[in-house]
């Protein structure tokens, strides 16, 4: 087996994947920036700072250097985790077949 071969198909086959996926993966990149945008102009946040924040709530990180005080923050922070949960979801899959085709192409499979 070449491991190099193996790590090139799956890098291949990933980035196959993610161009036939990006569409999708950029539009819900865009609802989490957007809705951490919404909060962080109520919550007073500077553009970068809402940003930041809504990538490590989609991330499901969620540091707690800045927290939404409004109830309608705190409700759209959930929505924010939700969907970074589909697009990390979406990834993960994408990995997993990209894994599998790999190893089919070179007889790993069990």
């Amino acid at each position: 087996m070449q491991p190099i071969g193996l790590t090139l198909r799956f890098l291949s086959e990933f980035a196959r994947v993610v161009w036939l996926t990006w569409p999708l993966l950029l539009s819900l990149g865009a609802m989490i920036t957007a809705l951490g945008q919404i909060v962080g102009r109520r919550e007073g946040w500077r553009p970068f700072d809402s940003f930041y924040w809504s990538f490590v709530t989609g991330t499901t990180l969620g540091y707690g250097d800045l927290r939404p005080t409004h109830k309608s923050s705190r409700i759209i922070a959930i929505i924010i985790a939700l969907i970074g949960l589909t697009f990390t979801g979406i990834l993960i899959a994408i990995a997993v077949y990209s894994t599998t085709v790999a190893m089919h192409t070179y007889g790993l499979h069990g």
